[in-house]
């Protein structure tokens, strides 16, 4: 992904973002091989993950507005879909589902 550069700062030759990205995944995977030879990387289980994931989720729901607020979206996009659906098609032509 090329970086965003100013007209009168032309943009570095230097550094890892600017290889491509071949070389970057080459680089960055020699640096995971490495961690998980020295015993420094960590893999989840399934129970670490099903737990972090759990954690989260209690963390994010105590937030009672927002919470409220992701149903109140889901609501409107449920209605509007209805809606869309009631109408039926705009285009003049028909949806019959494909067998």
């Amino acid at each position: 992904m090329p970086t965003k550069t100013s007209p009168e700062r032309p943009q570095s030759t230097r550094g890892f973002a600017s290889m491509d990205l071949s070389k970057q995944r080459e680089i960055a995977s020699k640096g995971g091989k490495a961690a998980h030879a020295q015993g420094r990387a960590h893999e989840f289980t399934a129970d670490e993950a099903r737990s972090a994931g759990r954690k989260g989720g209690e963390i994010v729901s105590r937030d009672r507005d927002h919470m409220a607020a992701i149903g109140r979206a889901g609501g409107h996009a449920r209605g509007r879909n209805r809606a869309l659906q009631a109408a039926g098609p705009t285009n003049g032509a028909s949806q019959a589902p494909a067998e």
